[in-house]
């Protein structure tokens, strides 16, 4: 078996290391020092230079002005963003764009696709239903009232909410279906209430009330928000490795420089096994990752649905990195917690990452439903 990443996958992710080099992770006020948002925007700029960069439209087709990549080149872009903790929607927005791509009829293709593209429509996701324990799909209802649609209802914690232009809604029918609404944020009906995240960053509570789209805006096809659930899970474990990386990075550089007893730490044995151990999580996120990877890029059938790849690869990356910050905030000392160095950013990144779209335990659960279903042979 092949496991290299094709010529095209690695060229996206030479061509975003290229974007990402100049990027800080410390550009905006820390998170611990900012009593509200570090922000009210994401970073534009560096979102121009990804449009400039053709890395908004990898999952794009050609006749869409992409590149036609899958899954798997977009992981190995967004490992890069996590590595500077690049404040942009660039998950978010290529998850949207590809399940409209997947599931969408041409006149909202013709519509959005081109010039979500080239970073002029911004698209986000509606993903932690009215609580953030829920199932998203069950917090918004949607009903046909002639040839459109009725959405009532709210999701919590919208990320990049109020930088987007499009927010994609899962939202559940009288008939006890799920379908996948492209809301404006501007449109009559809805509105945003403000809040933060662990990181810092805004987030929007978005609420609707009897918003109404046309029938175009609205994608009905069975199992659409279940497949942008799962590029989004795989995603959001792209993004944890990316970080967990760089983080054991910094720690590694720092106990090869601290000295204690006339000896850099890294020579004692406590913290070199810590550290292997360290490393371990990684390997194992990043095998998960890529194995979820393939199987939404390829569609190959397993012993298990692609579901239950996805739920393995969150399960390590929530705990893994989890578990790379905690180990590096411990053996960088009170340094760690310093807010003039950037690794209490990091930290406060992998926890909202740990959370995000569930934590292990959620995986886990959802994996034991998926094996009870599916008995191994």
């Amino acid at each position: 078996m092949d496991f290299t990443f094709t010529e095209e996958q690695q060229a996206a992710a030479e061509a975003a290391r290229g974007v990402f080099a100049g990027v800080a992770p410390d550009a905006v006020p820390s998170p611990a020092l900012t009593p509200g948002a570090v922000a009210d925007d994401f970073d534009r700029p560096l979102w121009a230079r990804l449009a400039d960069a053709d890395l908004l439209s990898l999952l794009l087709a050609e006749e869409h002005g992409g590149a036609g990549l899958d899954a798997v080149a977009l992981c190995l872009v967004l490992r890069e963003s996590a590595k500077v903790l690049a404040r942009v929607p660039l998950l978010e927005s290529s998850a949207a764009m590809a399940a409209v791509q997947v599931y969408g009829g041409s006149e909202l293709k013709a519509g959005v696709l081109t010039r979500a593209g080239r970073g002029e429509v911004v698209l986000t996701v509606a993903a932690h239903g009215r609580t953030g324990h829920d199932p998203a799909e069950l917090a918004v209802t949607a009903r046909q009232d002639g040839t459109g649609w009725v959405l009532d209802g709210v999701q919590t914690a919208v990320p990049w909410a109020y930088g987007a232009d499009l927010v994609v809604v899962p939202a559940r029918t009288a008939a006890d279906r799920t379908v996948l609404a492209l809301v404006p944020r501007a449109a009559e009906g809805v509105s945003l209430a403000e809040q933060f995240s662990t990181s810092g960053e805004r987030l929007g509570e978005l609420r609707l009330d009897s918003v109404r789209l046309a029938a175009r805006d609205v994608l009905d096809a069975e199992g659409a928000w279940e497949w942008l659930r799962e590029l989004l899970a795989t995603g959001t474990c792209a993004l944890a490795l990316g970080l967990g990386e760089r983080v054991l990075g910094m720690t590694s550089d720092y106990a090869s420089k601290r000295e204690q007893f006339g000896h850099p730490i890294a020579t004692f044995q406590a913290v070199a096994v810590q550290s292997a151990d360290r490393y371990i999580d990684l390997r194992a996120m990043e095998a998960t990752l890529w194995q979820a990877a393939w199987r939404i890029a390829s569609g190959a059938p397993g012993s298990l649905p692609a579901s239950g790849d996805v739920a393995v690869a969150k399960i390590w990356a929530s705990e893994g990195v989890r578990r790379v910050v905690q180990t590096a905030q411990h053996l960088h000392g009170g340094f760690g917690a310093d807010v003039d160095y950037p690794l209490h950013r990091y930290h406060a990144w992998a926890k909202h990452l740990e959370l995000a779209l569930g934590p292990a335990a959620a995986h886990e659960e959802a994996l034991g439903d998926l094996l009870a279903a599916h008995p191994l042979s």
